[in-house]
């Protein structure tokens, strides 16, 4: 099984108006979610977008969120702001550093934490647009001029981190090292030339 390493930047949880998030030292998880953050629930109701019908109770997929320290990076540049985006601003559960690419980590893969706990990737988390007006509000571009209320959704395209669910509760302390468990289609479900 092919693993990555990355390192735990910081952990954040909370429930503000503006999506942001409250950093935090530890984050404490249950088997529904993050203790104290919007998100923490067994179900959601469906948004526009969403396969089912706007308004649909399914299950949350986006019981926690991740980014990396390297996408942030990049989405800062290609909206050319004064300030770099921080995982607080963009309303993520935690910041990771060592995987450059985090949004494009097969669906399946298990981030593994010291304290046991354990979260199973569920999707690529796109940009909103509701999160590009609220950073629009906050941050100017290098020559001071505002953003677009678009802007950080063009820029964060395929770089804005991934989504998911917890596995095994636990707790997450800023600092901490996470084991990557990239998922692979099991051996049993291979099929090979002679097996028909």
């Amino acid at each position: 099984m092919q693993q990555l390493e990355a390192r735990v930047i910081s952990v954040h949880a909370g429930s503000a108006e503006d999506l942001s998030k409250a950093e935090r030292v530890t984050i404490e998880l249950q088997l529904d979610g993050i203790v104290g953050d919007a998100h923490r629930s067994f179900s959601r109701t469906a948004w526009a977008g969403d396969k089912q019908a706007e308004g649909t109770v399914r299950r949350n997929e986006r019981q926690w969120s991740a980014v990396s320290t390297e996408e942030l990076a990049e989405i800062s540049r290609a909206m050319d702001i004064s300030e770099p985006l921080t995982a607080a601003d963009v309303g993520a559960n935690l910041c990771l550093s060592g995987v450059s690419e985090l949004s494009r980590l097969p669906k399946g893969s298990v981030l593994k934490f010291p304290s046991g706990a354990e979260l199973i990737v569920v999707e690529y988390n796109p940009p909103c647009l509701d999160m590009g007006e609220n950073l629009a509000r906050k941050y100017r571009t290098h020559s001071g001029d505002p953003l677009l209320p678009t802007t950080f959704s063009k820029a964060a395209k395929l770089t804005r981190g991934i989504v998911g669910i917890v596995d095994v509760a636990g707790v997450i302390n800023s600092g901490d090292t996470v084991m990557i468990e990239l998922y692979q289609t099991p051996g049993w479900l291979q099929r090979t030339p002679d097996s028909g």
